[in-house]
């Protein structure tokens, strides 16, 4: 039998399939997609403390487990405003250096209301990391280091898709 996911998981997963790989906003993303290495879990949590321990729960899961690449934890019951969602990273970051994970996962951040400091709301290129949901993406730090090595330019990727929101989004 088929999993059941629920709308706000089937969102992100669309969202992911759809627009982070569908335009290659993160050129390494669709291979691990359609292997079936990208973990998607949805969170109950609707407390700081909560979400805390179910991100302790999914770092350690994603440390153990290597047939998942990466995680993408979806919390949409906490930190619904981007401002504290924000504050909410250096807890993410005490969190992993607790656990003594520093330079084995980092946490990449996403959320419905994402602004880049010194950018204006509507600006195009916050839709890089704004997601349906707010969200916790755990990422392997050897992946990244073995996906920087194997890219002809990767630190060219954010300015490509910063040039490529602004003309999928400008006026016509």
């Amino acid at each position: 039998m088929a999993e059941q996911r629920s709308a706000v998981l089937q969102a992100v997963q669309d969202w992911v399939s759809e627009f982070v790989v569908g335009h290659n906003l993160c050129p390494f993303a669709g291979k691990e997609l359609r292997a079936g290495r990208v973990r998607f879990v949805e969170t109950p949590a609707a407390d700081i403390e909560s979400l805390l321990h179910s991100l302790s729960e999914e770092l350690a899961l994603l440390v153990a487990d290597s047939s998942i690449e990466t995680t993408l934890l979806v919390h949409p019951h906490v930190l619904k405003s981007f401002a504290a969602y924000n504050d909410f990273l250096d807890l993410a970051d005490g969190l992993i250096e607790s656990m003594a994970l520093e330079g084995v996962v980092q946490v990449a951040s996403f959320h419905p209301s994402y602004r880049f400091a010194g950018t204006l709301p509507a600006a195009p290129e916050n839709l890089t990391n704004r997601s349906p949901s707010p969200m916790l993406h755990l990422l392997r730090e050897e992946s990244i280091e073995v996906a920087a090595e194997s890219h002809p330019d990767i630190g060219a990727i954010p300015q490509r898709n910063i040039e490529y929101l602004n003309d999928l989004m400008a006026p016509r």
